[in-house]
């Protein structure tokens, strides 16, 4: 039974014979070659050039090849579009296996299984590093892979799913999936944060082993390069792996030894490769060099003879009475789901459910069951963040019509269960809905859907890969941060600025935020502002230019970016609305939270204007520097005095956002801060919308303005006039760029 194994550990040593260590990895170029006639196909690759993408290897995901090296996921710590936070990547052979043959006549097989398949032995060694970068605490893991498919990760693979699942179909027989991780992130379900794993169509592995007794680490703070062994016994159905640094002996002992049948698990004709993913950690999982063999099979049988014969039969009839078992289940079903509803039975059929599903172009209704599978229960691993309204979950639902990628598509989704199912839950949650439901605006997060079932209220949400404005401004972990270049922190500026507007004066009714602050301002997969968290906004009604809560309803909000006079009236208005606008540009420009010690003033807000007039020049000097501090001190005064105490000045001083009436309205306060002495700018496009800090325009025409000479240069006075946190200059994600 070990003798065709045995064989082909031999093919593997025969074919890697040329290495100069005891590794048994190639050093030859890439070749694909057939040893030993017609017992098995090999393939060995001494290091990867970007050449072999798509030719001998499929790239998918966030993978890539870089320094040699297979990056399953990104190698780009200095690249701003490439972040290396909740990314997933396969880099798999370009060619598939046979992995198993069914055996003519069904019965005893060749190989002693009963189960009338013979399944294909292979033995591989690859060469890995996972290292964290600066230093970094690693996450989450790598993985030996064995796929039906050469596609792309599933959406929502990121995290503890290893690029292999998602929390919708993890777990799932359909998957084909069989993986062999190396895991640096503890979940629940695994002995601890440095193990190796074996896992059949999911993430709970089946067998697991802790590498720490064994004086493995698999990723040190110091990089080490790990030799990894795997051998399958098709005949045995057994799989092992065995694990070194590079360069030393094969051990003797597998560090992993489990059952394994594959003829029962895979897709017949599968793909090898590796899966890695990052969560909120992350590393840099590289692949250095990978050879395989793999025991070729003989050609399927015809089908012909008794058993072709009788699996007709059994077809013709068994489908049609499994077809019509199934209609009748499922008109079962669907009969008493509707009995449910009229009775009122079903918790989302009642007052709250029918004034949900009366909304007109209402969000899709989920089940609760749904989303509870898409966030993996309510797993911890799945928060996203925790509000006074309730908890955000990252989850995986399976898309309709109205998404892009069409019915069926796997989609990720933020789920806010809210934490109070009494009235007053409900209050919140249908306040939301009714809010939220009709808006529309591409820098607005998108409603995707509802559940009130089960005694739980969950709004569904688009999901935003890149999370809030305040994670990456202030992110107490690197891996929280990206660096925000100052044309990315305009544009982010002016995507708020934009549905603001749009609330205050573009939709049918008059919406003040109420809440609009950092965290609030999520970041889409192209870091493109998206306004969310509706939970305290409320409509004007048409005849008041205010609303106001019930008696006692008290002041709601955010301290730092209250509106001062909001603590007398208990009114929110769009001028308190742009009040906490004016703090988050600040908090943009200067990189502090709007609660913070600046010379006395405890809040940012009330940090005086002059105090960068002294870093400002008449623009008349050749020092670039100098021009800069001139601009950047404008856009600093610029935004304490949007969010400046004078109420009545507030709405035409940045609310804007508004469009321009004529075609040579050009904003003479911009031309003395920004342009004193300086040619006066081109008019900007009649029908343009101003940001709201003075002659911040998001127009062409206005470009030279805003883009260049404000947005990458307005920190420079901030720095100067010591109101930036020099201890983010360095290092931080308010470096200057």
């Amino acid at each position: 039974m070990a003798t065709r194994f045995l064989v082909l550990l031999f093919l593997l040593a025969t074919s890697a014979s040329s290495s100069s260590t005891s590794t048994s990895l190639a050093t030859n170029t890439t070749d694909v070659g057939r040893d030993g006639g017609d017992n098995a196909v090999s393939f060995s690759f001494s290091s990867f050039h970007a050449e072999a993408r798509g030719v001998n290897v499929t790239v998918v995901g966030d993978a890539n090849i870089n320094g040699g090296a297979l990056q399953i996921t990104p190698d780009s710590l200095n690249d701003a579009s490439r972040y290396l936070t909740n990314k997933s990547g396969r880099v798999l052979y370009a060619a598939p296996f046979k992995l198993w043959h069914r055996e003519k006549g069904g019965g005893e097989a060749a190989n002693g299984s009963t189960a009338g398949k013979r399944v294909a032995s292979f033995s591989t060694v690859f060469t890995v590093n996972v290292f964290r970068p600066n230093g970094t605490v690693p996450g989450e893991g790598f993985a030996f892979v064995i796929a039906p498919s050469a596609a792309a990760p599933p959406a929502g693979s990121t995290g503890g799913f290893l690029g292999l699942t998602n929390a919708a179909t993890d777990g799932n027989a359909t998957n084909q999936i069989v993986a062999v991780e190396l895991d640096t992130e503890e979940q629940p379900y695994d002995p601890d944060d440095n193990h190796i794993g074996l896992d059949v169509n999911g993430v709970v592995s089946v067998a697991t082993t802790s590498l720490k007794p064994l004086g493995i680490e698999i990723s040190p703070v110091d990089p080490v390069k790990y030799d990894v062994w795997i051998d399958y016994d098709g005949a045995a159905r057994r799989i092992e792996a065995y694990m070194a640094v590079s360069g030393q002996a094969r051990p003797a002992s597998p560090v992993l030894a489990a059952p394994l049948d594959l003829g029962a698990t895979v897709a017949e004709w599968s793909y090898f490769g590796f899966s890695a993913s990052t969560g909120l950690k992350y590393q840099l999982n590289c692949v250095l060099a990978w050879n395989m063999t793999v025991e070729r099979l003989p050609r399927d049988d015809d089908g012909g003879g008794d058993h072709g014969k009788g699996l007709t039969l059994a077809l013709a009839i068994g489908v049609p009475v499994a077809a019509a078992a199934l209609a009748a289940a499922l008109g079962y079903l669907y009969v008493a789901k509707r009995r449910r509803k009229v009775s009122g039975g079903d918790d989302g059929s009642g007052i709250t459910g029918t004034m949900i599903r009366s909304l007109a172009g209402g969000p899709r209704e989920f089940e609760y069951r749904e989303l509870r599978k898409a966030t993996n229960n309510f797993d911890e691993r799945m928060k996203l963040g925790q509000g006074g309204y309730g908890v955000v979950y990252r989850g995986v639902v399976v898309g309709d019509h109205t998404f892009p990628g069409g019915a069926g598509s796997a989609v990720e989704v933020a789920v806010k269960k809210f934490s109070r199912a009494s009235t007053q839950g409900q209050n919140d949650f249908l306040a939301e809905l009714s809010i939220i439901n009709r808006l529309r605006h591409k820098h607005l997060v998108r409603l995707v859907g509802w559940s009130h079932d089960n005694g739980e209220l969950l709004l569904v949400y688009e999901y935003m890969p890149n999370g809030s404005l305040d994670q990456h401004l202030f992110g107490a972990a690197a891996a929280e941060r990206r660096l925000l270049g100052w044309d990315l922190r305009y544009s982010i500026v002016a995507g708020v600025a934009s549905a603001l507007h749009y609330l205050h004066d573009e939709y049918d009714q008059k919406v003040v935020h109420r809440d609009l602050k950092a965290s609030n301002v999520m970041l889409d997969a192209a870091f493109s502002a998206r306004l969310g968290d509706f939970g305290l906004a409320r409509a004007i009604e048409t005849d008041k230019t205010s609303y106001m809560e019930e008696a006692g309803g008290g002041v709601h909000g955010t301290v730092g970016y209250i509106a001062p006079e909001c603590f007398h009236t208990e009114k929110a208005t769009r001028e308190s609305d742009v009040y906490a606008f004016g703090a988050v540009v600040l908090e943009v420009v200067c990189g502090r939270r709007p609660r913070c010690d600046i010379d006395g003033f405890c809040f940012l807000v009330d940090w005086p204007p002059d105090a960068g007039r002294a870093a400002q020049d008449d623009g008349h000097h050749a020092d670039p520097a100098a021009v800069h501090a001139a601009a950047g001190g404008a856009a600093v005064q610029a935004g304490v005095r949007v969010a400046g105490h004078r109420r009545r000045d507030r709405h035409d001083d940045v609310h804007g956002v508004q469009p321009r009436q004529h075609e040579h309205d050009v904003d003479v306060d911009v031309e003395r801060q920004l342009h004193e002495g300086k040619p006066e700018p081109r008019a900007a496009d009649a029908g343009a919308r101003r940001l709201g800090l003075r002659g911040v325009t998001a127009t062409a025409a206005a470009g030279a303005v805003t883009r260049g000479a404000l947005t990458r240069r307005m920190i420079v006075a901030a720095v100067e006039s010591n109101c930036l946190n020099r201890g983010n200059l360095h290092g931080g994600n308010n470096e200057v760029l």
